[in-house]
């Protein structure tokens, strides 16, 4: 392996698998050896047979090979590659060529770090399979792993890497997906490898053509620099017309499914000289509905346009067509067709994958460590275990590193894998006194070491480490008894209940009970009424101490308040967060039911966002809220204390009333407000955590425009429906919340409005994970904070160089963006 440059500020790095440092001749890029990116796998060559000047077509770097004959999952690990968060292009060849001479085809699995990228099948042994995809890199490094799955021996020819402009390749869909290259095409023209020395992205293009096309031509320079998308020169000035002037420019492809979202980049640039009289326009179609148009190409001037929504299904049809006015037939230069790739796993959490790399490194560990420690999930590194969460990062709870050759003292590593509840390392060469940093493993419930701890030092650490594992161990011991107790005592209590008057309702502790006189004393009979619910009306209070609270009384005339009653209390008396506003108490004295919280000062943010309200809320402190309040509710549940953090008085729906086999999915009715119900719940009666993705969605929705849910003007619309004919015609002025003046960063209200789209989608498979919703309004936080402080350096700057006028201050930012740029942050 090697690195390459393909200008002064774009790094290339290009794998050559064994063979000789060798430089392409069509782009100048120089392969290097593999040694420094891989520590697995075997050198080989490809049969003479099928190899050049026998196989013609074959490029020289496919000649030679690495196979991976051990092991499961074998890894290339890019560091450094791009910086995190970068787009880049990633290609990888394979070129089977009989190299083992069994003449038998394999298939595997190709990975980019934890995500399936493709599964690699041969036709016959000549075939040359070259997979391309764009990703944004979740890190600073990138993983390419080959997985065995029984079926042959997994190899590569060559890997190569790209860094990508951040402008382009954009989906609504941000860095939840990959960009799979499905077809690249230079319309009427190929030079024979398809790779031009002025791609800066080094792009393989295919020729295309048809019998009904006429080719168009120019020799002049043409303009690429204003479009991110860079096409090469001999790519962009040539093109095609229909042969018959009043005919389109048609071309189609077909899915695999139903479900498969395309993106598709057209590449336009006008290459003959009109005279007044004519006009070349022109508008595109997909599946027969508008999506472009009517367009006007520039003479010598490139422009790129793109679905700014994934196009959906099976069969796909892109029509090209003159308008009514024009003399002269619509004109395409190149096009590119992408499928978007949904990432649903998540990396290792970021600290744990640090902390088991610097065990490896420090204890030189060999066990075929390589790539993601828990992912893909089948695929886990050797002696770990892995807790799997739906939106969460996976964690590493087990580390059996017995017999493994370690020596020396105990890394200070061990203690960083928080999460860790069993650790094994006996049979090795370990010395020194146990470390006082174990204690800080507060899950740590099982732990093997050896003698040889103590044999240098003093025994007293040891025993302080491992009385707590015993005593936990001893703990659960007893919970379990306690269980089995408790478990009895409902069973008793249940039929006491079915035998009487049916009110029984146990709950799980009597420690923050309160009487209904004292509910009565703390709300002065229920004078103070600052809100209502489907649960019944909230009163302020105060307690013996002065401190405030909201006591959320029971509605005898509500359906749903027994069942929420006894979700909630069960749940807040166990679950303790700082997004969730505290239970300080309850009452259940008969029907006399009743919540007691901490009180929060500034109320729900529904009053907010309400265009009642004489304060709206700033988008930086709209986003803190977003990301405060990244769990299922409706605005009116989100409350908010005196610093205007945000906490949760209601919980998601989809962990309300857990299911008996205790699943993810719960099946139960449920009574949710209006516009923030998951819709598949309507046919399926089922709820997961997408569920409360879609819910979140709806909120941030709210947090962005202002609006309700549900609008209510002439007749009622979802806001959903209300904020997607604005995204099409890219009218962010009239989607963020009118009150702001248009004081926020317009780039994050863009990336914040992306993310709240991805989340309500139709169909929960294609919603975004919570985790990456997190991730993605945490990088909306960044950008405004960044614009924040380039506004206040140039006010200081402006009042400093005199150059200040006042008016400029309330000027609202009227920016505008081109179709190319409007979702390729």
């Amino acid at each position: 392996m090697f690195f390459g440059y393909l200008t002064p500020l774009l790094l290339s790095l290009a794998v050559l698998v064994h063979g000789q440092l060798q430089t392409d001749v069509d782009t100048g890029i120089s392969y290097t050896l593999d040694g420094a990116y891989v520590s697995t796998g075997i050198n080989n060559n490809i049969s003479s047979e099928y190899a050049y000047p026998n196989n013609p077509n074959l490029a020289y770097p496919l000649s030679d090979l690495r196979s991976f004959p051990d092991g499961n999952k074998n890894c290339y690990t890019l560091t450094p590659a791009v910086a995190k968060g970068s787009l880049y292009l990633l290609r990888a060849s394979f070129s089977y060529g009989n190299y083992d001479g069994e003449d038998k085809l394999p298939e595997f699995d190709l990975y980019l770090d934890v995500n399936l990228w493709s599964s690699i099948k041969f036709s016959n042994a000549s075939d040359v399979i070259t997979m391309k995809i764009i990703g944004a890199s979740v890190s600073d490094t990138i993983s390419v792993c080959l997985v065995n799955k029984g079926l042959g021996i997994p190899f590569i020819s060559t890997l190569e890497l790209r860094p990508l402009n951040n402008s382009i390749y954009g989906t609504e869909l941000g860095s939840l997906v990959s960009l799979v290259l499905f077809e690249r095409f230079d319309i009427e023209y190929t030079n024979g490898t398809g790779r031009y020395n002025d791609d800066i992205y080094d792009r393989i293009w295919s020729p295309y053509n048809s019998p009904s096309w006429n080719i168009v031509s120019t020799s002049s320079e043409i303009n690429s620099n204003e479009n991110g998308y860079r096409a090469p020169l001999e790519v962009i000035r040539t093109s095609a017309v229909p042969r018959n002037g009043s005919d389109r420019l048609e071309f189609s492809w077909t899915a695999d499914d139903d479900a498969s979202k395309f993106y598709v980049y057209m590449y336009f640039a006008e290459v003959q000289q009109l005279a007044k009289n004519q006009t070349r326009k022109f508008n595109i179609s997909w599946n027969g509905s508008l999506i472009f148009g009517p367009l006007v190409p520039r003479y010598l001037f490139a422009a790129t346009i793109l679905n700014s929504e994934a196009f959906t299904g099976k069969e796909h049809h892109i029509s090209i067509y003159k308008t009514a006015d024009a003399n002269l037939p619509p004109i395409l230069n190149a096009i590119e067709v992408y499928m978007a790739k949904q990432l649903d796993e998540l990396p290792t959490l970021s600290e744990d994958v640090a902390a088991v790399l610097n065990i490896k490194t420090a204890y030189q560990v060999n066990k075929g460590w390589v790539g993601d420690p828990c992912g893909p999930k089948n695929y886990t590194w050797e002696g770990l275990e892995c807790n799997y969460s739906v939106s969460l990062p996976p964690r590493i709870i087990s580390l059996n590193l017995t017999s493994s050759g370690l020596s020396g003292i105990l890394s200070a590593s061990f203690a960083n894998i928080s999460s860790m509840e069993s650790l094994d390392l006996s049979n090795n060469h370990l010395s020194g006194p146990v470390p006082e940093f174990l204690k800080e493993l507060k899950s740590l419930n099982f732990l093997v070491d050896e003698q040889n701890l103590c044999s240098s030092g003093s025994c007293k650490n040891k025993k302080n480490v491992v009385v707590p594992v015993v005593a936990s161990l001893l703990s659960a011991l007893v919970l379990c008894v306690a269980l089995i107790m408790l478990w009895r005592l409902r069973r008793k209590q249940k039929s006491e209940a079915d035998t009487s008057n049916g009110e029984g309702r146990p709950l799980p502790s009597k420690n923050r009970q309160f009487t209904y006189a004292e509910v009565l004393n703390i709300t002065n009979n229920f004078q103070d009424v600052i809100g209502k619910g489907g649960f019944g009306t909230v009163f302020r209070g105060n307690m013996k101490d002065e401190t405030q609270v909201a006591v959320k009384m029971f509605s005898t005339s509500s359906k749903q308040g027994l069942k929420e009653f006894q979700a909630e209390a069960e749940l807040l008396m166990r679950v303790h967060h700082r997004n969730l506003a505290s239970l300080i108490g309850y009452c259940d004295e008969g029907s006399n039911m009743a919540l007691i919280y901490e009180y929060m000062a500034n109320g729900n943010l529904k009053d907010y966002l309400s265009y009642k309200s004489s304060n709206p809320l700033s988008w930086e402190r709209r986003l803190r809220i977003a990301i405060d309040a990244a769990q299922d509710v409706k605005t009116a549940n989100i409350l908010l204390s005196e610093k205007m953090d945000a906490k949760i008085a209601d919980f998601g729906l989809s962990r309300a009333i857990p299911s008996d086999d205790h699943s993810d999915v719960i099946i139960t009715t449920v009574m949710g407000t209006a516009g923030y119900l998951d819709p598949e719940y309507f046919n399926s009666r089922k709820l997961n955590e997408k569920s409360d993705v879609f819910s979140l969605g709806i909120v941030s929705l709210e947090l962005i425009t202002g609006q309700n849910a549900i609008i209510k003007k002439d007749e009622s619309i979802h806001i959903v429906h209300w904020v997607s004919p604005l995204i099409e015609r890219e009218d962010i002025g009239s989607i963020v919340d009118q009150r702001l003046h248009g004081e926020f960063d317009v780039s994050s209200a863009w990336k914040a409005l992306q993310v709240a789209m991805a989340c309500t989608r139709p169909k929960s498979l294609h919603r975004a994970t919570m985790s990456t919703v997190l991730t993605e309004l945490n990088q909306c936080l960044a950008m405004e904070l960044s614009h924040n402080r380039e506004t206040k350096e140039r006010f200081s700057e402006e009042i400093y160089s005199g150059s200040y006028h006042s008016s400029e201050v309330c000027s609202t930012s009227t920016a505008s963006y081109s179709i190319t740029s409007l979702f390729a942050r």
